[in-house]
């Protein structure tokens, strides 16, 4: 009886190692950017196994790549090393030339509809899901950024952060490296400009909603609040952040400035001069200068 088990086990082996020898291959191949051979590969891959994760992230990676086009942006500011400045014909600077990308949608969103069927049925995936994310992330859509942000958040509670990476191995510590990737992505937001505060908004709350605790989250309602010039709002967030952290130097620098910029001058004094006791060397000097502007 034991022998058919054991045939059975080295098929699965046998499987499992072929799967391996098609992601490996794979990943060579989009180092030497052999978009052939990429293809053909995917095509023997989904005829020997169609249901394998590693299947739907490597048309995610083949689609997503193939959408990307280089090309050559004009705009009034310059943008690191990357950037060409323009002159006219007196010599005054009228602009700079840098590298970008731009993407072909069609192609996009077959990316999009691959690595969707893997969320789909793969949902513990994590790198599934951030994957997408990045990708939005990159061409700067950022209302379904945000949508898929908000449907991960509500999928990891329901989950109970119990997410799977690449090869459906578990993610060490889950819930702390979900809500901190998370968190960059908030940041992302706001690096993006003042019209990504709803979406900014949007999250926090939603991770609040079952992480009622998560100080950044509390600082990024504040934040979303405070620059929209509703300190109150904002000060009920970072008060409560405070009562869960009291010695977060970032929580009591915000606290301060917001009430500077409500006109209370002497709780702005009262938690600047926390900030300068309790913050490293730059924070502190920022604080102290903030004090002898306040006092003054």
């Amino acid at each position: 009886m034991s022998k058919p088990i054991v045939l059975l086990l080295l098929v699965l082996l046998a499987g499992q190692s072929f799967a391996q020898n098609y992601k490996g291959e794979f990943s060579r191949l989009l180092i030497k950017k052999d978009t052939a051979a990429q293809w053909q590969l995917l095509q023997n891959w989904q005829q020997a196994n169609p249901t394998d994760a590693e299947l739907f992230v490597a048309y995610f990676n083949y689609y997503f790549r193939a959408s990307r086009q280089e090309m050559v942006r004009l705009s009034d500011s310059g943008s690191g090393n990357s950037s060409l400045s323009i002159a006219d014909s007196t010599g005054a600077q009228v602009g700079y030339l840098s590298d970008g990308f731009d993407y072909d949608s069609a192609i996009l969103e077959k990316a999009f509809q691959y690595i969707d069927k893997g969320i789909n049925t793969y949902i513990t995936r994590l790198d599934m899901r951030l994957g997408k994310i990045y990708a939005l992330g990159q061409v700067e859509s950022y209302e379904r950024f945000t949508s898929e942000i908000v449907t991960a958040i509500e999928m990891s509670n329901q989950l109970k952060s119990q997410w799977t990476w690449a090869d459906n191995k578990k993610v060490e510590d889950p819930e702390k490296f979900f809500l901190s990737t998370v968190q960059d992505y908030v940041v992302q937001l706001y690096n993006a400009g003042d019209d990504q505060l709803n979406r900014m908004r949007t999250i926090a709350q939603t991770v609040l909603k079952y992480y009622p605790r998560h100080v950044e989250s509390l600082s990024n309602l504040a934040i979303t609040y405070g620059l929209q010039g509703d300190y109150d709002k904002a000060l009920k967030s970072l008060l409560q952040a405070e009562k869960i952290m009291p010695r977060d130097v970032i929580v009591l620098n915000n606290i301060a400035t917001m009430y500077e910029r409500k006109g209370d001058k002497l709780n702005a004094i009262k938690y600047f001069e926390l900030t300068a006791k309790l913050g490293d060397k730059e924070i502190r000097n920022e604080a102290v200068k903030k004090l002898k502007e306040l006092k003054n």
